[in-house]
């Protein structure tokens, strides 16, 4: 980027997060954006944040860095969130005085952009539109998906309207926008068509942070198969994701039950990461009160990445059922770690996996518990396929996606 310009970081939603051990995969991008460009732009990067109290304002770097690293010790596991009611009010209280937003100091430089890659405090446009005034700044935005708005059925009550806010808000006000795949860019263009704005949309996709140093990670956690009290030769199968109906955890637990009817104890297992969502009664029934899932299906809500990655890659597949995904950023991480996949057939899937996963409509059962039989076997052939075409893959890096942000700050 041309060294007269100034990237302004939008912290907000990792503050709003603060009560959340476990990251979504809207965390993970704010803090991989955070990170990536104090490495590429440090001395051009400045941060600010809207507090739960409405207020905005910048945060000083030093304090925003010691809150990202706070953020991380929490994600793995280093630090506990406080359960008795005091202490958790001081830890809140500790971190917002850190956080408290200061004012906005004047542009010494050409151009100022505000950076924002969440969606946090989109649906108020009018607060947006008073932020980009305070900074003087020209409005970039990451773009993650349009799920609620095709999707009305899989998002929480008005969870349509809040969104059609939001793009209109981004549609509206944004200078540049980054979609994170081109089925995302491609779903957004009624929304630029509609606000008669002629904005720059560039698709970058969303890189893998895969964690370095794996022998000595390795040694810290417990594996996969000691975790579960399970035999290293047993078939163990993942999906990472918020249980939430638009991911499809039905489908697997009713394969699961089949399975368990079908093979007893030498059915494989199933591991799910990620916290419990919401509209999804009938999944956390089978969850709590199925005889079959007790002894086959595992829940983990608190992972830390570095865990995770290593139990992904003592799977035999992940897996990744669910009707509709903005990019679908746990199949890049398995394919980047050697490990298959078996995910539903949709265009976003296909745009970050190409020719390496196994794709499966999300509604055929039948091929779904096919699959997960056939790479329960040690010496699956689909996986060997499957593995073989992982050395033409290309794995996203967030450099390239950062670098392609960038340049569309220069072009503004």
């Amino acid at each position: 980027m041309q060294p007269d310009r100034e990237i302004v970081l939008d912290l907000s939603r990792l503050l709003s997060r603060l009560l959340h051990a476990t990251p979504t995969g809207v965390d993970r991008v704010e803090m991989a954006y955070a990170r990536e460009l104090l490495r590429l732009i440090p001395k051009q990067l400045s941060f600010a944040a809207v507090n739960i109290f409405g207020r905005y304002g910048r945060i000083p770097n030093e304090n925003a860095l010691t809150f990202l690293d706070h953020v991380d010790d929490l994600w793995n596991g280093k630090i506990d969130i406080p359960k008795e009611k005091i202490k958790k009010w001081h830890y809140i209280s500790k971190i917002y005085r850190l956080m408290w937003p200061q004012s906005v100091p004047k542009n010494t430089r050409s151009k100022r952009f505000f950076l924002q890659s969440s969606p946090h405090h989109l649906t108020n446009q009018k607060l947006m539109a008073s932020i980009l005034k305070k900074e003087n700044a020209k409005f970039i935005c990451l773009l993650h998906d349009l799920i609620p708005i095709s999707y009305p059925e899989y998002a929480r009550p008005h969870g349509a309207g809040l969104h059609i806010k939001r793009m209109k808000t981004i549609a509206e006000l944004a200078d540049g926008i980054i979609a994170n795949s081109y089925d995302t860019e491609k779903n957004f263009q009624y929304f630029l068509k509609k606000s008669g704005r002629n904005t720059p949309i560039i698709t970058a996709h969303l890189g893998v942070d895969i964690t370095k140093n794996s022998k000595i990670t390795k040694n810290n956690y417990p594996s996969l198969f000691e975790s579960l009290n399970i035999k290293e030769n047993q078939s163990v199968f993942i999906y990472i994701s918020t249980i939430e109906p638009r991911k499809n955890h039905l489908l697997l637990l009713n394969i699961w039950r089949n399975l368990v009817t079908l093979y007893g104890d030498k059915a494989p297992y199933l591991v799910l990461i990620g916290r419990r969502g919401w509209e999804n009664e009938n999944i956390l029934d089978m969850l709590d009160r199925c005889p079959a899932m007790q002894k086959k299906v595992f829940e983990f809500r608190n992972l830390g990445d570095a865990q995770m990655q290593i139990w992904l890659k003592q799977a035999r597949a992940l897996l990744m059922p669910s009707f509709a995904e903005g990019y679908g950023l746990p199949i890049a991480e398995a394919i980047s770690l050697g490990v298959p996949v078996i995910c539903s057939d949709i265009a976003a899937h296909r745009e970050v996996g190409g020719t390496v996963p196994e794709y499966i409509d999300p509604i055929d059962g039948l091929g779904w518990q096919n699959a997960i039989i056939e790479y329960s076997q040690i010496n699956s052939e689909r996986a060997k396929i499957q593995k073989k075409a992982m050395s033409e893959w290309q794995l996203p890096s967030w450099d390239a996606h950062i670098t392609a942000v960038l340049q569309l700050a220069d072009m503004l």
